[in-house]
C-alpha cells in the first residue's frame, strides 16, 4: 500500500496540482461559478412553471388564467437560456484578475468579440407560406445559450490573451496626470480593444470562407458535439467520478479538479434537457450535472452520507461517534469535509475502496433505473449542490427521483459499513490502550 501512494504522490498528484492549478482551467471554473447563482435563477423559474404534480398546472390556470407561466418564462429566457453571456464575463474578468489587469473593460471587450463571431442573421418560414426570409440584425438564441458556450469560453480566453499582449507591448494611450481613473482607463482600453475586435473580425472572415460558414458551426460539430455526446456516457461519468475520489484521498478537492474539465460538457446536456423540459418533449440526456451532483455526491464527494449514518448508528469508539455528530449536519448539505479531514479520510487505506467505489456503484444504479423508465432522467434544473438530498430527487425527477436517492442512501450505508466496523474497532483498541496507559 504504501509503493502504491509512493506512486500516486509521484506521478499521478503532480499532474493533478498542474490540472488543478492552471489559470485557463480556473478561469471556466470561476466563470461558470459566476453565472450559477443566474443559472440556478432561470432553471427555479422554469421549474415553477412546469412543477412535476398531477393537475398542478390546472390548478395555477384557474387561479392566475391562461398565461399565468408567462411571468416566470421571462426570467428562464433572461438567464439560462442566454448562458454564454455570463460565462464569457466571468472567464475573462477571472482571467484578467489572475494577471492583474483591469477586468472590466476586457470582459466587455471579450464579449463583444463573442457577438464578433456570432451570426447576426436568422432564417424563418412564415405559417402557411413556402418562401424563406431573412431578417438581420438578429441574434441567434441558440448560440447565446448551451450550444454557444464553447465558442464562448475560447472567445474569452483568447479575447484576454489578446488584450494583455497588446497592453504588456504598451500600445495603449496613456492621459495625462488629473484625469479621472475611469477615464483613464478607458481610452487605455481602446486601441488593445480595438486589434482584439477586428482580429475576430478576421476570424470571423476566414470561417465565411470554409464549409462551416462560422466558427459556430465549427466548434459546434467538430468539438462541442463529440464531447457532449462523450460526456453522456456511462462510462466517462465513472472515470471523471474514479479521479474525483482518487484525488479526494490525498486532500486534493476532486471535485474542483475534475469539474474544471467536465462542467461545461455536463451543463450543456442540462441546459438540453431543460429546454425540453419546458417544452414538454421527452428528456434527451441520462447524464447531465444534475445526474452526479443529486445523484452521486449524497453528503458529497464519495457520497458520504451513508458513512455519517454508519458512524452515528453502529460505532462504539469515541472517535467515530463525536465525528459522526459533528458531520451529520454539514452532510445533509452535502458538505463532508468535517469527514474527510476528522475521521479521516484522506490517505486511510482501510477507507479507500468504499470512498472511491461507493459514487461509481451509485452511478451505474441510477443510470440503469432511469434508462429502464423506472426514474425520469435529470430534468436540466439547475439547483444549489447544498439542497438536502429527497429534496434535491425530487426537484429533478419527482417524487420517483426522491425515492432513489432514499434508496442510494440505504446502499451507501451498507457499502460503508463493514469497513466503517474496521475502523471503528481499530479506533477502539488505540482508546482502550490509552486508558489503560492513563491508568
Amino acid at each position: 500500500m504504501k509503493k502504491k501512494e509512493n506512486l500516486l504522490e509521484e506521478k499521478i498528484m503532480p499532474v493533478a496540482d498542474k490540472i488543478a492549478n492552471n489559470r485557463y482551467l480556473i478561469a471556466i471554473r470561476d466563470g461558470f461559478m459566476l453565472a450559477m447563482p443566474l443559472l440556478i435563477i432561470g432553471a427555479i423559474s422554469l421549474l415553477i412553471e412546469e412543477l412535476p404534480i398531477p393537475g398542478y398546472g390546472d390548478f395555477m390556470s384557474g387561479i392566475f388564467g391562461k398565461h399565468w407561466g408567462d411571468f416566470f418564462l421571462v426570467p428562464y429566457h433572461a438567464s439560462m437560456a442566454i448562458m454564454s453571456i455570463f460565462v464569457i464575463i466571468g472567464i475573462s474578468h477571472s482571467l484578467t484578475n489572475h494577471y492583474k489587469q483591469d477586468g472590466l473593460n476586457t470582459a466587455v471587450i471579450s464579449l463583444v468579440s463573442f457577438f464578433v463571431l456570432t451570426p447576426f442573421v436568422t432564417n424563418f418560414t412564415p405559417e402557411g407560406s413556402k418562401a424563406v426570409y431573412q431578417v438581420d440584425s438578429v441574434i441567434p438564441m441558440e448560440w447565446i445559450g448551451s450550444k454557444g458556450l464553447f465558442v464562448g469560453m475560447v472567445s474569452a480566453i483568447l479575447a484576454t490573451e489578446i488584450m494583455r499582449f497588446v497592453s504588456n507591448k504598451g500600445w495603449v494611450i496613456k492621459m495625462p496626470e488629473g484625469v479621472p481613473p475611469t477615464v483613464a482607463k478607458a481610452f487605455s482600453a481602446l486601441i488593445p480593444g480595438t486589434i482584439t475586435i477586428f482580429s475576430f473580425g478576421i476570424i470571423r472572415l476566414i470561417f465565411a470562407y470554409t464549409p462551416f460558414g462560422t466558427i459556430h458551426n465549427c466548434i459546434f460539430n467538430v468539438l462541442q458535439l463529440p464531447l457532449v455526446s462523450l460526456g453522456d456516457s456511462l462510462g466517462a461519468v465513472i472515470i471523471a467520478n474514479f479521479f474525483i475520489g482518487l484525488f479526494w484521498m490525498f486532500g486534493i478537492a476532486g471535485g474542483d479538479v475534475v469539474q474544471s474539465v467536465m462542467t461545461p460538457i455536463w451543463l450543456a446536456l442540462s441546459a438540453d434537457n431543460l429546454l425540453a423540459f419546458g417544452k414538454g418533449e421527452a428528456l434527451p440526456h441520462i447524464i447531465t450535472q444534475q445526474f452526479n451532483s443529486i445523484y452521486l455526491w449524497l453528503g458529497g464527494g464519495g457520497a458520504t452520507l451513508g458513512l455519517c449514518l454508519a458512524l452515528l448508528l453502529v460505532c462504539k469508539s469515541q472517535q467515530c461517534k463525536r465525528i459522526g455528530k459533528l458531520s451529520i449536519l454539514p452532510g445533509l448539505f452535502n458538505i463532508n469535509e468535517p469527514i474527510i479531514f476528522g475521521l479521516p479520510v484522506v490517505l486511510n487505506p482501510i477507507l479507500l475502496i468504499p470512498f472511491i467505489c461507493t459514487p461509481l456503484i451509485l452511478a451505474v444504479i441510477t443510470y440503469c433505473t432511469m434508462a429502464a423508465g423506472l426514474v425520469p432522467a435529470p430534468n436540466g434544473v439547475i439547483i444549489p449542490w447544498t439542497t438536502p438530498p429527497i429534496i434535491g430527487g425530487f426537484l429533478v425527477s419527482g417524487i420517483r427521483g426522491a425515492i432513489l436517492q432514499a434508496v442510494e442512501i440505504v446502499i451507501s450505508f451498507l457499502i460503508y459499513l463493514p469497513f466503517i466496523k474496521a475502523q471503528d474497532k481499530k479506533y477502539c483498541e488505540q482508546e482502550k490502550l490509552y486508558e489503560n496507559n492513563k491508568e
